[in-house]
């Protein structure tokens, strides 16, 4: 009689004890995670300064060789059609590079480091965790891009205020095109965030991160003119160049037509990092 007192007591106990609250991955969390991982690196802020600093410094530069240029007879006929905005976003090729290679270390080091298998022992379903990286870093670097291209306008526009090239705010396009840049280079970090993904490798990402935007334009020139005319404009940095461009010609893209071929080639790079990642093993 006492045995079964005391197991109907201890039955009753168990039951009644709270149990250990059941945790459910939510896309809330696998985002809240991603965010506190992608702060936590000394990287992100180092290189998150640098894109800042190459985005606002190579702007400036540019406007003040701009100034001291006017009437001299070495100023290149390009150079000398400038205006502001394509002054004050001369750095944005430079933090490019910086804002991709950050997208490529957010995925490709933890493949490097091995933590990508905490990571997918956490959250199994795989995918969630591709797309809130790519959310997460892309919205940092929207942010980033534009804040930069603004601050590199407002200084830029100041030292060519009295010049040929001198653009407020509110003309037309400024804007647009100012926030054309800082969307152009959040995109630059979603795709290098897939290409760490598709590539798991922190060289591999970054040599094709470079090549994309550095080298192919590059290549490309080398074409055939009529095959420059065709191909040049849907390369990837042709048409992200076009996003904030403030005017365009028959060999360039119109603004939301760059945005179209650029979104496309970031939709193609995730759907790869998607596929490798459903396919292959951690």
């Amino acid at each position: 009689m006492s045995t079964l007192t005391e197991t109907t007591s201890a039955a009753g106990n168990s039951e009644s004890a709270p149990g250990r609250p059941a945790y459910r991955v939510t896309g809330r969390r696998v985002l809240a995670s991603e965010w506190a991982k992608l702060w936590s690196l000394r990287s992100t802020w180092i290189t998150l300064g640098l894109g800042l600093l190459f985005l606002v410094v190579f702007g400036v530069i540019a406007a003040y060789r701009y100034q001291s240029m006017i009437g001299s007879p070495r100023m290149d006929k390009d150079f000398a059609r400038s205006t502001a905005l394509s002054l004050s976003l001369f750095g944005a090729n430079f933090a490019q590079l910086a804002l991709g290679v950050l997208g490529v270390l957010v995925t490709a080091g933890e493949y490097s480091t091995g933590m990508i298998r905490s990571t997918m022992a956490a959250v199994p379903r795989r995918l969630p965790v591709l797309w809130s990286k790519a959310a997460v870093y892309g919205l940092v670097a929207l942010v980033v891009g534009t804040v930069g291209a603004f601050v590199a306008f407002l200084i830029g526009s100041r030292v060519v205020s009295d010049t040929s090239a001198a653009l407020t705010i509110g003309h037309t396009g400024v804007v647009r095109g100012l926030f054309g840049a800082g969307l152009y280079l959040g995109l630059v970090g979603v795709i290098g965030t897939a290409l760490g993904a598709l590539l798991r490798s922190v060289a591999g990402g970054i040599s094709v991160l470079v090549a994309t935007f550095m080298l192919v334009p590059g290549l490309a020139s080398l074409l055939p003119s009529s095959w420059q005319d065709d191909i040049g404009p849907y390369l990837p940095s042709n048409a992200g160049q076009a996003m904030y461009a403030l005017t365009h010609d028959a060999t360039s893209l119109a603004p939301g037509a760059g945005l179209l071929v650029f979104l496309g080639w970031t939709v193609l790079a995730l759907a790869g990092a998607a596929y490798r990642l459903r396919r292959g093993d951690v």
